[in-house]
C-alpha cells in the first residue's frame, strides 16, 4: 500500500469522503487520490515521491507556476508582520485600486474568502438593489457551494451524480431559475416568464465547471441586451477567468460590461480569497454604507493580499505571459484535435486562452446537455494512462486543464505524444 492510500484510508474515518473539497476526490476516475506535499513552477511531488507535471495549478491560480519566487517572497515578508489583524490594513486599498484600474467595469470592490463568498454577496447585493428576488442561471455553470446556487450546478456535481444538494430548502431554490447555456431564447423566455422579478442573471462568461463550453458569437452581447432590457443586472462570474484570460478577465476578450464581476483565489495568487466588485451604485448598498449586510474577519488577509498584489502587479508589467500562456493553450488544442481526427476518436476539444478541455463525445459541446454525453469511462481510462506517465490532471471530465507560464512548447509536446499513445491503442 503507498503512503497515499494510506492517508486516503485514515482520512476516510475523519474527513467525509477522505477530501475536504469533492473535487480532489479520485473516484470517478477509479484511482486514489495522491497525497501532495510540494509543488515548484510545474512540478508536483506527492508522499510517495512521485513527481507529476500539473496542468490544475490549485484551480486555476497558479497562472505564474507554483512557488514564483516574487510571490512567496511578498507572502513571507508579509506574515513576518502577523498573519491575520482583523482590521483595515494599506495592503487592502492598494489592492482595490490595483482591481479597480485593471478591470473597468469595477468602480468599488470588496475583499472576500472565497469565490463562493463572492458569489453569495454578489447575488445578495443584487437583490438588495433591485428589490427583486429571483435570479438566472445556467445549467452547469458552477457558482460555489452556496444554497441558491445548487440548482444544476456543474463541475463536482456532475462528477458524483448528483444533480442538486441534500439540505437545500425548497424555498432557496425557488427564487433559482435555470437557463441553457448559449441559448438566449431561454433567458428571454425566463424574463417574460417572471416580469420585474429577476434581479440579476449570473454567468460564468467561459463556462468552466462542465468542462470548458465557450460561449457562441453574440451570446454574452445578448445577454447585456437582454438584462438591460428587463432592468436586470449582469453578473459575471470570473472566478476561473477573472486575470487568466487577460487582465479584463473575459469581459476584456469579450467586450461585455457586466453590472457586478466575482474573483476567487487568483486575486490572492493561489491563498484563500475571493472579491466582487462592479458600479458604484450597487456596491454602495452593501454595509456600512447601504443596507445589505456582508461581514469577514479575514477578509482582506494581509499575507494574501501581499501575495496578490505581488502576482497582479507581475501580470500587468508583463504583458508577455498571456501571449505565452494563450500560445500554449492553441498549440495543445489544435495538437490535441489533429490527434483526435487522425485516430478517429469520438472526442472534442474546447476551451481558449489558457484553458482546454477533451471531452469524449461525438456531439458538438455547446451546453450541459451535450457536455452530459462525455463517456467519463473512457476519460477515467485516459487519465489514469496520463497520471501513469506523470501528468497530473483534473480527475474529472467537467474539468479544466489550466495553463501556466511556467509550462513550455516541451511539456505540450510531451502531453500530445502520450495522448498519442493512448489514442493509438
Amino acid at each position: 500500500m503507498t503512503r497515499s492510500e494510506e492517508l486516503f484510508e485514515k482520512a476516510k474515518h475523519l474527513i467525509p469522503g477522505g477530501v475536504n473539497s469533492p473535487v480532489r476526490a479520485f473516484g470517478s476516475v477509479g484511482e486514489c487520490p495522491r497525497f501532495i506535499t510540494k509543488a515548484q513552477g510545474t512540478q508536483i511531488w506527492d508522499v510517495d515521491g512521485n513527481q507529476y507535471t500539473d496542468y490544475v495549478g490549485s484551480w486555476g491560480p497558479m497562472i505564474l507556476g507554483h512557488n514564483h519566487p516574487a510571490v512567496l517572497e511578498a507572502a513571507m515578508e508579509a506574515a513576518k508582520n502577523g498573519l491575520s489583524f482583523g482590521a483595515a490594513t494599506e495592503a487592502e486599498v492598494t489592492m482595490a485600486q490595483l482591481v479597480c484600474d485593471l478591470v473597468p467595469s469595477i468602480q468599488m470592490v470588496r475583499m472576500v474568502n472565497s469565490g463562493t463568498e463572492a458569489v453569495m454577496s454578489a447575488i445578495r447585493a443584487a437583490r438588495g438593489f433591485t428589490g427583486r428576488d429571483k435570479i438566472i442561471k445556467f445549467a452547469g455553470c458552477y457558482h460555489g457551494h452556496c444554497d441558491a446556487m445548487l440548482v444544476k450546478a456543474g463541475s463536482g456535481v456532475m462528477t458524483n451524480g448528483v444533480p442538486d444538494s441534500a439540505g437545500v430548502p425548497g424555498g432557496c431554490a425557488a427564487d433559482t431559475l435555470t437557463a441553457v447555456y448559449n441559448d438566449l431564447g431561454s433567458v428571454e423566455q425566463l424574463l417574460l416568464d417572471n416580469p420585474g422579478q429577476v434581479a440579476a442573471v449570473i454567468i460564468e462568461p467561459v463556462a468552466a465547471n462542465m468542462g470548458v463550453v465557450t460561449p457562441k458569437e453574440g451570446f454574452l452581447q445578448g445577454l447585456r441586451q437582454l438584462c438591460d432590457r428587463h432592468g436586470t443586472l449582469l453578473i459575471f462570474d470570473e472566478v476561473i477567468t477573472g486575470f487568466r484570460l487577460g487582465l479584463q478577465g473575459a469581459q476584456g476578450v469579450f467586450g461585455v460590461t457586466p453590472d457586478l464581476t466575482t474573483f476567487g483565489k487568483i486575486v490572492g495568487a493561489g491563498m484563500p480569497v475571493g472579491a466582487y466588485g462592479g458600479r458604484r451604485e450597487i456596491m454602495e448598498t452593501i454595509s456600512p454604507v447601504g443596507r445589505v449586510y456582508q461581514a469577514g474577519t479575514l477578509s482582506g488577509n494581509p499575507v494574501a493580499m501581499a501575495a496578490g498584489i505581488c502576482q497582479l502587479n507581475i501580470l500587468q508589467n508583463h504583458p508577455e505571459v498571456y501571449t505565452h500562456i494563450n500560445a500554449l493553450g492553441d498549440r495543445l488544442r489544435k495538437g490535441l484535435q489533429e490527434i483526435v481526427g487522425r485516430r478517429g476518436t469520438a472526442a472534442q476539444v474546447t476551451g481558449t486562452g489558457s484553458l482546454a478541455c477533451l471531452f469524449f463525445t461525438d456531439k458538438a459541446v455547446v451546453d450541459y446537455e451535450t457536455a452530459k454525453t462525455s463517456d467519463t469511462g473512457r476519460f477515467g481510462d485516459y487519465f489514469r494512462h496520463m497520471l501513469n506517465h506523470g501528468f497530473y490532471f483534473a480527475p474529472s471530465q467537467f474539468e479544466a486543464i489550466f495553463l501556466s507560464n511556467a509550462h513550455t512548447d516541451a511539456d505540450i509536446d510531451r502531453v500530445l505524444e502520450t495522448a498519442d499513445a493512448f489514442f493509438a491503442k
